[in-house]
C-alpha cells in the first residue's frame, strides 16, 4: 500500500507498478503480499510485479487464507503451495479464496520452486503501525498484534543462484529459530540443487542480528523501517558463499511504496 494510505486502490496499483520499475531488479522478493483480496482490488500483486518487470516468472506463497486482522484460516493441503503465473488458488468452498504472504519475482527462468512451512508464534506482542498524526505527518502508534502462519519461498534460479524470501516472527526469539530453519533448508536446497543461495526478506531481527553467530554474510547494511525515516534494519539479504568484492550494496530507492525501505544489491561475479 501506499505511504502515507491513498485509499485508491487503483491508484495504489499503478504506483506499484512504478515502484518496481524505480528499484530496477532482476529479482526480487516481496513481503505482505496480497492474492486476490478484495482490500487491494482483488488482484494477484505477484502478478502485477511480474507485469511491471516483464516476466511471467513469479511465484506466491500464502501464510495465511483471507485477510489478517480480520476473517482467515491456516493454510490447507486443498490449498495451491505455491501460486505462479497459469495457476491460481483451489477452494474448499469458503468464501476464503484470497490469500496474503510473500512472494519471489524473477527476469531470471525459474527451474523450480519450493515452499517451506515456519508456523507462528503461540502469543503475540505490541507492534508499532504506521498511522497519520494530528499534524498531518507519518507516525507510528503501538497495537497489540497476534501472530500469523510464516513460510519460506524458494526460486532457483537457471543462473545458479536458489533465492529464499521470507517475512519472519516479530516476536522475539521465535524469528531467531525460524531463520535457523531456513538456513538449515538452504542448505539442503543447494545441495540437491547445486547452487548458490541468498536468503532475503523482512526478518524482524534488528542490528545484524541474522548474521550473528553464523557463516553468514549480511550484504547490505542499512536501516529500513520506517520508510518515512528509518531508524532500524529490519530487512536483510544474506550470503554464506560471497565475498565483498564480488558484490555492491546499490543506492536507497524511496518509492512512496510500503513501510519499508527497499535494500538492495548487485552481484558482480560468482566464484
Amino acid at each position: 500500500m501506499a505511504i502515507p494510505p491513498s485509499n485508491d486502490v487503483a491508484a495504489d496499483q499503478i504506483k506499484l507498478g512504478q515502484a518496481i520499475q524505480a528499484i530496477g531488479a532482476d529479482v526480487i522478493g516481496i513481503q505482505e503480499v496480497d492474492e486476490k483480496l478484495e482490500r487491494s482490488g482483488n488482484i494477484s500483486q505477484a502478478r502485477l510485479v511480474g507485469e511491471a518487470m516483464g516476466t511471467q516468472h513469479w511465484g506466491f506463497a500464502a501464510g495465511l487464507i483471507g485477510t489478517p486482522g480480520y476473517s482467515w484460516r491456516a493454510v490447507e493441503p486443498t490449498d495451491v503451495p505455491i501460486v505462479v503465473h497459469g495457476n491460481s488458488f483451489s477452494t474448499d468452498g469458503s468464501e476464503l479464496v484470497g490469500g496474503y504472504g510473500i512472494g519471489i519475482v524473477s527476469k531470471i527462468p525459474v527451474k523450480h520452486w519450493d515452499r517451506l512451512e515456519l508456523k507462528k508464534s503461540p502469543f503475540g506482542m505490541p507492534i508499532m503501525i504506521p498511522t497519520e498524526g494530528k499534524n498531518g505527518k507519518q507516525t507510528v502508534r503501538p497495537i497489540y498484534v497476534a501472530d500469523e502462519p510464516r513460510v519460506a519461498l524458494a526460486a532457483t534460479l537457471e543462473n545458479g543462484w536458489t533465492v529464499i524470501n521470507t517475512h519472519l516472527s516479530f516476536v522475539p526469539f521465535v524469528n531467531y529459530r525460524q531463520l535457523a530453519k531456513i538456513k538449515r533448508w538452504a542448505k539442503h536446497l543447494t545441495e540437491e540443487y547445486g547452487t548458490q543461495v541468498l536468503i532475503i526478506g523482512d526478518m524482524n531481527l534488528p542490528k545484524g542480528l541474522p548474521a550473528v553467530a553464523s557463516r553468514w554474510s549480511s550484504l547490505v547494511t542499512q536501516n529500513s523501517y520506517p520508510s518515512w525515516g528509518a531508524k532500524v534494519q529490519f530487512d536483510y539479504i544474506l550470503s554464506n558463499t560471497l565475498k565483498p568484492e564480488q558484490f555492491e550494496a546499490l543506492p536507497t530507492v524511496v518509492t512512496g511504496m510500503s513501510d519499508h525501505l527497499p535494500i538492495r544489491v548487485q552481484i558482480n561475479h560468482q566464484n
